[in-house]
């Protein structure tokens, strides 16, 4: 396998996996535009543990998982005090405060990034994607994904049947913010380096992207927008340079790229995949079975 299409197919991994982080409390109503500070958080932990200290990979992705998911358990007490706009203003104040304290520590290589000589691959990665989505998709199906299904369509009637709102959003941002945690680990040991300014507000924005062109309805919407958002601008690139007649695409690929953003969003306002949409798959799978 050549080195551009591993390293394609590890960033669609990585992608899917930051993509959940932000699933999980969207889809107990929580905008999250703070995914970049967790996966900092995340990958400069899991990074100093491996390079400073010369811990194994496994142990050190779990430490920063776990120091993102506590992160994310202690902000999530001041930020559900927000509601709408503001929430999603509050989340992307905390990435930005984690960018400036990281920034000023020399130690974690403040604002030249950090390197580290572990490396992960495709036999690590691709297994922490396909059990990120196996562990979402079980988590969606138990009592605690019906809770949070039921506050994203209507919090009051999900409190007249008992659902605790407080404490399932809590749960839901801090098993995001592991999730994220887990992304940046794996990021920072894929590419042996990270840095504050790649995961900026721009990248925040596109894992947001991920989730709510894919759907935040059923589990599968930010597979197909972390697959859409990764593969396709690629695919564009690729296919300029196979064609000259196409080299338009080239350049030009962002703009058939934003054209389809906004086409989806139009004629699917909820993401493309939708509890309508799976039940009418189920439904003609069911009635394609004879009697």
């Amino acid at each position: 396998m050549s080195g551009y299409l591993s390293g394609l197919l590890a960033m669609l991994a990585i992608n899917i996996i930051v993509a959940y982080s932000v699933f999980v409390p969207g889809s107990a109503g929580l905008l999250n535009l703070g995914a970049a500070g967790f996966v900092l958080v995340g990958a400069y932990t899991a990074g100093a543990l491996t390079s400073l200290y010369e811990m194994p990979l496994a142990p050190a992705l779990i430490l920063g998982s776990a120091l993102a998911g506590l992160v994310a358990f202690l902000i999530a007490f001041p930020i559900l005090r927000t509601r709408g706009i503001y929430m999603v203003l509050a989340t992307f104040a905390f990435a930005e405060v984690v960018g400036g304290v990281l920034l000023n520590i020399p130690a974690l290589g403040g604002a030249a990034g950090l390197s580290v000589m572990a490396y992960a691959g495709l036999p690590v990665v691709v297994p922490c994607a396909i059990g990120t989505v196996i562990f979402v998709a079980w988590l969606m199906s138990t009592r605690f994904g019906l809770s949070v299904r039921a506050i994203h369509d209507d919090e009051s009637v999900a409190h007249l049947f008992g659902v605790h709102l407080r404490m399932t959003q809590v749960m839901a941002l801090t098993i995001g913010g592991a999730i994220g945690g887990l992304g940046g680990g794996l990021l920072v040991h894929q590419f042996n380096f990270i840095d504050v300014q790649s995961t900026g507000v721009l990248f925040s924005i596109y894992v947001l992207l991920y989730v709510l062109m894919g759907g935040t309805q059923t589990v599968w919407g930010p597979l197909f927008g972390a697959v859409f958002f990764t593969l396709v601008p690629e695919g564009l690139r690729k296919l300029a340079g196979l064609d000259p007649s196409l080299k338009l695409l080239e350049g030009g690929r962002y703009i058939f790229f934003g054209v389809a953003v906004v086409l989806i969003m139009m004629l699917r306002p909820q993401g493309v995949i939708t509890r309508t949409l799976i039940e009418r798959w189920s439904g003609t799978k069911k009635a394609q079975v004879p009697t």
